[in-house]
């Protein structure tokens, strides 16, 4: 087997619509008014908000790829502990390479956000491409990547009375590959030799996000950092050090129920690429970014589609992905 690695080289906006939006991204409506309070009468039932954010890929609150400040489904009405949500996105990369993404999160307090998401990937004619190029017959067919996070909201929007201030939340992120050790071995330590040399590692990211209402329509602006070892979210597996990287959207409110929404999300490079015979096989990882549209069906259930550009993704150039997502809040 000859596997070598060569260096990388959302008409005007209504009272109606800021509030619903407030109470649907701030998560600030309260189970109880003050005057509520004063006179002990019943807390006034606030109405669920519209399910936003969305999951994004990797079990947080965001949109396709990249987060949101704004916490999924905090507790409401004075309940303990807020209520799960669930989703699922599948997303085409082309050449029969595809993610399947399973999601959920629970918020027990409302700075506090807990995610989950198994993410599967078909390699698609990968396999095919080592066999004729390695001889190599890969036992590994998919990828499997466990997503496990933790995202506390240390600035709510607007708090102390300041109306600039944006949500400002932190998050860890714990992943595991379960697949990276036996591709590896497969691959007679390609991976490891490359400078992929893990199967775990912790994402590190801080986000801060700002809803604009002075605009003919509410503009959501969305920015933050990342700091990962990840190696295309770590699909292929995770580096020894840290890339300190930048992501970030923004979405325009259409409609009460119709968003549009563009995303960017920068991909590390800290290792080699892969190649065998002349053929590409691990190449260097490129930006992605997305268009991408969501409609709130009901205070419960969101779709979304979107169309990226990802680069380089293993073998191939992806430049034409498409993917659907959804979200159902309980």
């Amino acid at each position: 087997m000859n596997l070598t690695a060569k260096e990388s080289p959302h008409h005007n906006t209504t009272p109606r619509l800021g509030a619903l939006l407030a109470a649907a991204l701030l998560a600030l409506a309260p189970s109880a008014t003050s005057a509520d309070e004063a006179t002990n009468s019943p807390p006034t039932k606030v109405e669920k908000p519209p399910p936003l954010p969305l999951h994004q890929i990797e079990g947080n609150g965001g949109i396709f790829s990249t987060l949101s400040a704004y916490i999924v489904n905090p507790p409401r009405d004075g309940e303990p502990l807020g209520r799960p949500s669930v989703g699922f996105s599948y997303v085409d990369i082309g050449h029969g390479q595809n993610l399947d993404a399973f999601t959920l999160t629970e918020s027990p307090w409302k700075r506090l956000e807990l995610g989950f998401a198994y993410d599967r990937y078909d390699l698609g004619d990968l396999p095919k491409d080592i066999l004729a190029t390695t001889g190599v017959n890969l036992d590994e067919q998919t990828v499997s990547l466990y997503n496990f996070s933790a995202r506390l909201q240390i600035l709510k929007e607007n708090e102390f009375d300041q109306k600039w201030l944006p949500a400002l939340t932190t998050g860890a992120h714990f992943k595991y590959n379960s697949t990276y050790s036996s591709l590896d071995s497969q691959l007679g330590g390609a991976l490891s030799s490359s400078g992929i040399t893990d199967d775990t590692a912790v994402d590190f990211t801080l986000y801060a996000s700002k809803l604009l209402t002075f605009l003919p329509r509410p503009v959501l602006i969305e920015a933050g950092g990342r700091a990962t070892r990840g190696v295309e979210l770590g699909l292929v597996g995770f580096t020894p050090g840290y890339s300190f990287l930048f992501e970030g959207n923004i979405a325009v409110f259409l409609t009460d129920r119709l968003i549009l929404a563009a995303e960017y999300r920068q991909q590390p490079n800290d290792y080699k690429p892969i190649a065998a015979g002349g053929q590409t096989l691990v190449g260097a990882s490129g930006d992605w970014w997305t268009i991408d549209a969501a409609y709130v069906i009901n205070n419960h259930w969101t779709i979304a589609a979107g169309y990226g550009h990802f680069g380089q993704v293993l073998n191939h150039e992806a430049n034409g992905v498409w993917g659907l997502t959804t979200k159902y809040e309980f």
